[in-house]
């Protein structure tokens, strides 16, 4: 890397919280800077003309900001390389369009993210694109949904909104005897508590709006893998084409939130337990999801695969449409607002909000409920949480 980089730091250490305040930052530093600095600069100077390996561009995801973020992030997962992109969506979209053309299938869990959903089941059919679902907690679902034109297979490590937990070792397993590519959204899990390239997937991708950034200030995606050459191509050819690329000031405000993910993600669990624990016994709440309840169907497979269980509690509760919408409008310290991942506690309607792009049917088929609410639970004392819990849900009498 021009521009004082060098090599890059072999000082960074070995464990997530080292690397994620050091990883990838180049030996010889910015003139001294201990902070990487924000380069606002769409273009640099090229040495002569005819070395066009020399060209430094925003669109082309290589500047000093760009690169730091993708070493850092390679290193986080697991993989070869990285990229990152204007939005998450822009990491999912790109990362199967690197490797789907028309006639080619798609196989993808039922219940996935109101975006990603949209995204395959309403835009890659247009383009040519057969899609199918299984049920990533029975892998043997993904044996029977497999075809002769299948290229990939798209998984949530932690499925949104429902907290399933993927059982990946055994997706892995199928999708590698047949030779398609595995791509896992780890977005609820994040590095810290999961690594899919790990165990065995191929493509992981995050929406970095979320856990990654932790401070509810930027739109960001993300997508590392295990083949160079496919992270290049996603760099050099799709995203610099599509030009969904994120800008400087985007990159460091990721690597910034990046270097507090090991103490917010600590506290973000610890938070999510005690809020899943109460809402557990409570008369009102009919059920709820969270992995780190021993009651939780995932609750067996997270232990033995990740190192812990996330910021993300669902719960549904014993009564009708309405008065969950009057429990989400109740709260008073909960913030009514979509996303995640952020300081601050976040309540959502998956049923009124994320997922109202799903019909009727479908929405009933991935297993969500209109009684169905959503917690992002942030970094405030689990007292202040769990009394405003107590006043909403104290509406419906």
């Amino acid at each position: 890397m021009s521009g004082g980089s060098g090599s890059t730091s072999q000082r960074a250490g070995t464990h997530l919280e080292t690397l994620a305040v050091h990883g990838g930052e180049p030996e010889a530093g910015y003139g001294g800077a201990v902070v990487v600095p924000v380069f606002q600069s769409s273009t640099y100077l090229v040495g002569e003309a005819g070395t066009p390996d020399q060209v430094r561009y925003i669109r082309w995801n290589n500047t000093p900001n760009h690169e730091v973020l993708h070493r850092r992030l390679a290193l986080l997962e697991g993989g070869e390389d990285a990229l990152v992109t204007a939005s998450g969506m822009a990491a999912i979209s790109a990362s199967l369009l690197a490797v789907l053309q028309p006639g080619d299938h798609l196989v993808v869990q039922q219940s996935l993210y109101g975006g990603t959903f949209e995204f395959v089941w309403r835009f890659l059919p247009v383009w040519g694109v057969r899609v199918s679902w299984f049920d990533p907690v029975r892998p043997e679902t993904l044996q029977v949904a497999l075809e002769a034109r299948t290229r990939a297979v798209l998984v949530e490590s932690i499925s949104n909104p429902l907290l399933e937990i993927a059982d990946l070792p055994a997706v892995v397993e199928i999708a590698r005897a047949a030779g398609v590519i595995l791509m896992v959204d780890n977005t609820f899990a994040t590095p810290f508590f999961q690594r899919p390239l790990k165990l065995g997937a191929d493509v992981v991708v995050h929406s970095a709006t979320k856990y990654i950034s932790g401070h509810g200030d930027v739109i960001a995606g993300i997508a590392v893998a295990k083949d160079r050459d496919y992270a290049g191509e996603l760099k050099f050819g799709y995203m610099c084409e599509f030009g969904g690329v994120m800008s400087p000031f985007t990159g460091w405000l990721l690597l910034r939130g990046l270097k507090t993910l090991a103490l917010r993600m600590r506290e973000h669990e610890k938070n999510a337990l005690a809020v899943a624990r109460y809402l557990e016994q409570h008369p009102r709440v009919k059920r709820v999801y969270y992995p780190g309840l021993p009651s939780s169907p995932g609750h067996e497979t997270a232990k033995a695969q990740m190192s812990g269980f996330g910021g993300m509690v669902s719960f549904d509760i014993d009564g009708t449409l309405a008065q969950s919408k009057q429990v989400v409008n109740s709260m008073r310290l909960f913030k009514l607002a979509v996303s995640l991942g952020d300081c601050e506690s976040l309540v959502e309607h998956p049923f009124a909000m994320t997922h109202r792009g799903y019909t009727e049917d479908e929405i009933y088929a991935a297993g969500l409920t209109p009684s169905m609410i959503r917690l992002s639970i942030g970094l405030e004392h689990q007292d202040d949480l769990i009394a405003d819990l107590e006043q909403a849900l104290s509406v419906m009498g």
